[in-house]
C-alpha cells in the first residue's frame, strides 16, 4: 500500500456528533483528502464536540495538541451507575439521590479510576475490549487536574456541570465517584480552541499548520 499523503496538511475543528467514533470521523474525513489523517484526543462514540483533526504532515503535531487542557459540559443521572459511565453501558446499581453533593473533593489534584470502558492497555490489551468479552479486570488510578467544576444545573435526579480539566481527565470517573453516569458529555474547548470554531464533520475546513500553533 503507497504511503498516505502529506498535504494537503493543516488542523481540522471539528464538531463531533454523538454516535460515529472518533477513528470513524478521522476515516470520513481522510477519504475526502486522501492524505494522512490523525486525530489529538478521542471522544467516546456518545460524546460531541470539539475534536482536532491532523492532516498530511500537520500529523506529526500530535504531541503537542494532544496534551491541551480540556473544557467540557457534562449532565450526570445521579440515580445510576453503569458499566461504562455512559448511557451505552447497563445498570449496575440504582439508588436514592443525595440532596448534597461534595464536589470539593473533585476539584484539584484527584485520583480516580480509569473506566472499564476504554482505550487504556490492561496486560497488553484495550481495556474496551476486555470489558466487551466480559472480563473482569482492576482498572487503574489515574491521577489529574480538575482545575474548576462548576454546576450549573440541577433537576431532578440529574445535574449539569461545567468541568475545565487537564488532559486525560475521564469526565465518566467524575460522574461514578458522584454516583451515577454521564448522560450526555460535550466538548467545549481544546486548549485555546473552542467548539463553537469548529463545524460538522462533512463541512471541515483546514487550518494551517502555522496559524495553529501561531494560537498555543
Amino acid at each position: 500500500m503507497p504511503p498516505r499523503a502529506l498535504e494537503p496538511a493543516g488542523v481540522a475543528l471539528v464538531d463531533k456528533p454523538a454516535g460515529p467514533s472518533s477513528f470513524a470521523i478521522v476515516a470520513q474525513i481522510r477519504r475526502v483528502t486522501g492524505a494522512k489523517t490523525g486525530h489529538a484526543g478521542t471522544l467516546d462514540p456518545f460524546a460531541t464536540g470539539l475534536l482536532l483533526i491532523l492532516s498530511g504532515r500537520s500529523t506529526k503535531l500530535a504531541p503537542t495538541f494532544v496534551g491541551l487542557d480540556k473544557r467540557y459540559l457534562t449532565e450526570i443521572d445521579l440515580s445510576a451507575t453503569t458499566t461504562t459511565g455512559d448511557p451505552e453501558g447497563e445498570i449496575v446499581e440504582r439508588h436514592p439521590v443525595p440532596d448534597e453533593l461534595d464536589f470539593d473533593s473533585l476539584r484539584g489534584e484527584i485520583e480516580l479510576p480509569v473506566p472499564a470502558a476504554s482505550a487504556v492497555k490492561i496486560g497488553g490489551e484495550r481495556a474496551y475490549k476486555l470489558h466487551r468479552r466480559g472480563v473482569a479486570v482492576e482498572m487503574p488510578l489515574r491521577r489529574s487536574l480538575v482545575y474548576a467544576l462548576e454546576p450549573v444545573g440541577r433537576e431532578g435526579d440529574r445535574v449539569t456541570l461545567d468541568l475545565r480539566v487537564s488532559s486525560g481527565t475521564y469526565v465518566r470517573s467524575i460522574a461514578h465517584a458522584l454516583g451515577g453516569h454521564c448522560r450526555t458529555l460535550r466538548r467545549l474547548e481544546v486548549g485555546p480552541f473552542r467548539v463553537d470554531e469548529a463545524a460538522p464533520p462533512e463541512d471541515f475546513e483546514l487550518l494551517s499548520e502555522a496559524d495553529a500553533l501561531a494560537r498555543l
